[in-house]
């Protein structure tokens, strides 16, 4: 992905940031930036706020999806730690809220991962246009080290006077005009290299692209449509602690939480209500005892779909938009199958993903009430 041409800038010292990013400091240090810069139009910015910033772009990523931002990451410790000096603030947080409480908390452990977030990136970030800073010039006190840099030509910003989170940064005309003009393009580059970087850190983590922020509100209109007609040839009860549905009440579930799958497929959704799901959150369903549940569940539907001229027509309607393979298709929904076969299909296609949530650090979960019997079968 190419950024835009300046005759007044090199770009391609800019195009060079992200070369060696063995952790993600820079990316969200540089993403920082350019959000001031063109929200809020200043080119004047402390270390805090920026830090505060990188925390609250990386909250959602890491509170509800459980990304790993690196090896013995900072940025991941302040999140986790804000989170649990905060226990009650969600991962759906507003970003003002999460960086009002940053710049309000007086936390020890959480401010020192501040301060430590910033002994490396604000300098490193412009390495490229500092071909001969190199080796040991960089392991200087932080003061020394902004002298040094502040005799370059031509840096997208240079620094004020060393005063630990307080340190300003004032970023160029020229270069906050060339990020005011280019501003999607940027910000398109910034979460390209992010995804990259992301997908290295999450091998096993699907959809890494759809995590980089709070989902948009999902469309399960024609799945709850198809389930309601379901309800209209008898009486179904969901799987977690055997509750009748009703037209009222019913609610669609992600087996393997969205915030994992971060998709709508339709082998991944089953009815249960409102309160049950509500309760479950992003957990994961105890496999072993859900999982023949769910098939069951999904077995009943599956046999009107051929049984059932109306209800293969809801089920076509419903394919279009929640199955994206064909292979999926034509291996769990073909015609003829025994519960067995059909348990199996479901099982390869749920099983590895829902141990990869596992892996991930997704929590299992069982519902329970004081009239509920977790042995009881669907």
């Amino acid at each position: 992905m190419q950024l835009p041409y300046s005759e007044e800038l090199n770009t391609g010292y800019l195009a060079r940031l992200f070369d060696n990013t063995s952790e993600c400091y820079k990316l969200f240090w540089f993403k920082a930036i350019v959000h001031k810069v063109f929200t809020e139009n200043r080119t004047v910015l402390t270390y805090e706020e920026l830090i505060d910033k990188m925390i609250a772009d990386a909250w959602y990523m890491v509170t509800e999806y459980h990304l790993n931002l690196g090896p013995n990451d900072t940025l991941e410790k302040a999140v986790n730690r804000l989170k649990l000096t905060n226990p009650g603030l969600k991962s759906s947080a507003k970003e003002q809220t999460i960086i009002d409480l940053l710049s309000l908390s007086t936390d020890k452990e959480l401010l020192k991962y501040k301060r430590t977030l910033t002994l490396n990136v604000p300098y490193r970030l412009q390495a490229p246009f500092l071909p001969e800073l190199k080796g040991k010039a960089w392991d200087v006190k932080a003061q020394d080290l902004i002298t040094r840099i502040n005799q370059e030509r031509l840096l997208m910003y240079y620094f004020g006077n060393y005063n630990s989170l307080s340190t300003e940064i004032t970023v160029q005309d020229e270069w906050a005009n060339y990020i005011r003009r280019n501003y999607e393009i940027i910000m398109g580059w910034i979460e390209y290299n992010m995804i990259q970087y992301l997908q290295r850190r999450n091998p096993s983590v699907p959809g890494i692209s759809d995590k980089l922020y709070p989902p948009e509100e999902r469309k399960l209109e024609k799945v709850k449509k198809y389930w309601k007609l379901i309800l209209s040839f008898g009486p179904i009860n969901e799987i977690y602690n055997n509750e009748l549905i009703t037209d009222k009440n019913i609610s669609i579930d992600h087996f393997v939480p969205w915030s994992y799958v971060a998709h709508d497929e339709f082998w991944n959704l089953s009815p249960t209500t409102k309160s049950i799901n509500s309760s479950k959150s992003n957990n994961l369903p105890e496999w072993d005892i859900y999982f023949k549940r769910l098939a069951a569940l999904e077995y009943r539907s599956y046999q009107l779909i051929w049984d059932c001229e109306a209800v293969h027509k809801e089920f076509e309607s419903c394919a279009r938009e929640h199955i994206n393979s064909t292979d999926v298709r034509g291996r769990l929904f073909r015609e003829g199958q025994s519960l067995r076969e059909f348990t199996g299909e479901l099982e390869t296609l749920i099983l590895p993903v829902y141990k990869s949530a596992q892996n991930c650090g997704f929590s299992e979960w069982v519902y329970t009430d004081k009239w509920y019997d977790k042995r009881l079968s669907i």
